[in-house]
C-alpha cells in the first residue's frame, strides 16, 4: 500500500510540474493534492506532518499570486491601461477555445487590440503586449521554481518508504 501511495504521489507531482508550465493544468494545486493524499493514506509516522502541508499550501497560493501579479506589473511596466487589461481578460477567454496556443497568445493578442482600439498608436499597443509576454513567462519561471521547492520540501520531510 505505501509503495502504490508513494507511485501516485510521483505521478501527480509530475503532472503538477507539468501543469506550471501548461496553462490548462493547475499545476501548484495537485502537488498540494498529491501531498494531502499521502498525508491522509498512510498512518502520521510515514508520511509529512500537517505543518509541513500548510507549509504547502502558503506555497500554492503564492504561486497564483505571483502568476497574476507578474502578467500585471509586466504589462504595465510596459504601459499597458485598464483598456489592455481587459483586452487581457478578454482574449484569455476567447484563447480557451483554441486549445493550448490560444491560452498562452490569447491574452497577449487581447492586450494589443484593446490598447490599439483605445489609443490607436501601434507601437505602443505592441509594447503593452511585449509587456504582457515578458510578466507571463517570468511568472511561469517564478511559478515552476516554487513548484519545485514544493517537491522538495515534501520529500526532505516525509520519510522514505519501506
Amino acid at each position: 500500500m505505501e509503495l502504490l501511495c508513494w507511485l501516485g504521489v510521483i505521478v501527480l507531482f509530475a503532472v503538477g510540474l507539468l501543469g506550471t508550465v501548461v496553462p490548462v493544468l493547475p499545476g501548484p494545486t495537485i502537488i498540494l493534492a498529491a501531498a494531502v493524499l499521502h498525508r491522509v493514506l498512510l498512518p502520521a509516522e510515514k508520511s509529512v506532518s500537517w505543518i509541513v502541508i500548510a507549509l504547502l499550501a502558503a506555497l500554492t497560493a503564492a504561486s497564483y499570486a505571483v502568476d497574476f501579479l507578474a502578467s500585471y506589473f509586466g504589462a504595465k511596466r510596459f504601459g499597458a491601461t485598464r483598456w489592455g487589461s481587459f483586452g487581457a481578460i478578454v482574449g484569455a477567454i476567447v484563447g480557451v477555445f483554441f486549445g493550448l496556443p490560444g491560452l498562452f497568445i490569447g491574452p497577449i493578442a487581447g492586450v494589443i487590440v484593446f490598447e490599439f482600439i483605445r489609443h490607436r498608436r501601434l507601437i505602443a499597443a505592441g509594447k503593452a503586449g511585449w509587456g504582457t509576454l515578458l510578466g507571463t513567462i517570468a511568472g511561469m519561471l517564478v511559478k515552476l521554481a516554487l513548484a519545485l521547492a514544493m517537491i522538495v520540501i515534501f520529500l526532505m520531510n516525509a520519510p522514505p518508504p519501506i
